[in-house]
């Protein structure tokens, strides 16, 4: 399926080579972050929402900096209606941040949410906590997850080294910790934006790959999605593409983007070569939309209903659907 709506550019993409590399910029050039806690009304309340650090003992590769504050900006203007969009980067203690749905309308079904920033940094309101948010409103439990960003100035870390094993490590937790929380662990998908797109791309390609710093049990989990929806990211194709095989047994796959945004240029092709390797792949495109829209305030109504698409694929595909209990 193949839907086009009209709607203005919200977010520039600005892109960068050197070489054969290309980074993507959702903000360029990044203004300074702050080190330290964010303002307290900026992150949700951890009473409901609370945060699990991916490894309680430090991440693999992350010891030496366990210790080093993560750091944050606020980006928006009033006039955008969006005036209060935290951006986090310097993270070194990869986390989720629960939003788990009341227990009369849990759905069972479970997403992790990698939010983008070109790997330079994390969108974690509109891209990561509304999202969060929306979802589990609607019987659906969400993992907001922070990941190591390689392309932050200095960093040490590699995507597929160091952020992918965070998003795994991500959907093994949640697995892991699915009857406590009222999941099906065979109904754990992940979603991503931007960059977060590519990262969960690679999660939904990537999953038979052994652990490298296998610390617990939670290691031996299975960190195959049920389920993965790209958001204007992918690894396929994209300006960042990675080379990655598509398995047959790819988890099912919700594209979407808007067609204006050259990040996601490609994202018809994407759909063929999906569909080509036998993946069950739905595509939904915004005529006249940018990069970037997410859940914002400054949204138009047309396009702001995107989120209700990935609701009915998820219905349709059987994935909000709870499977009685056997007694």
């Amino acid at each position: 399926m193949c839907i086009l709506r009209k709607h203005s550019i919200l977010r520039s993409i600005a892109f960068c080579a050197a070489g054969a590399a290309v980074s993507i910029a959702q903000v360029a050039p990044l203004p300074p972050a702050t080190p330290g806690p964010p303002p307290k009304e900026m992150v949700p309340l951890a009473s409901k929402h609370p945060v699990l650090e991916l490894w309680p003992n430090g991440a693999p590769g992350s010891e030496s900096k366990a210790k080093e504050e993560e750091k944050y900006r606020i980006s928006g203007s009033p006039q955008a209606a969006n005036d209060d969009v935290l951006i986090i980067s310097s993270v070194h203690r990869p986390s989720i941040t629960l939003f788990l749905p009341p227990k009369k309308i849990a759905t069972g079904a479970a997403i992790v949410v990698a939010p983008g920033g070109a790997f330079r940094e994390l969108w974690i309101t509109d891209e990561g906590y509304r999202v969060g948010e929306w979802l589990s409103a609607r019987g659906i439990a969400a993992l907001v997850l922070k990941y190591r960003l390689p392309r932050e100035r200095g960093s040490t870390y590699t995507m597929e080294g160091d952020s992918l094993a965070d998003i795994q490590r991500a959907i093994r937790s949640v697995k892991s910790r699915a009857a406590e929380w009222d999941i099906d662990p065979e109904r754990v998908g992940v979603m991503g934006f931007s960059a977060g797109g590519m990262l969960a791309g690679l999660a939904g390609t990537r999953f038979d790959e052994p652990v490298k710093h296998a610390v617990d049990s939670i290691d031996q989990v299975s960190a195959k999605p049920a389920f993965q929806a790209l958001i204007y990211g992918t690894p396929f194709l994209g300006p960042l593409s990675v080379q990655t095989k598509i398995p047959k047994d790819a988890p099912p796959t919700f594209l979407l983007c808007g067609a204006d945004d050259p990040v996601s240029a490609k994202y018809p092709e994407v759909f063929r070569m999906l569909k080509d390797a036998g993946v069950s792949v739905e595509l939904h495109i915004y005529a006249g939309m940018g990069h970037g829209f997410a859940i914002q305030g400054s949204t138009p109504s047309a396009v702001a209903s995107w989120p209700n698409r990935l609701q009915d694929w998820l219905f349709d595909n059987g994935f909000l659907t709870r499977v009685p209990d056997q007694k």
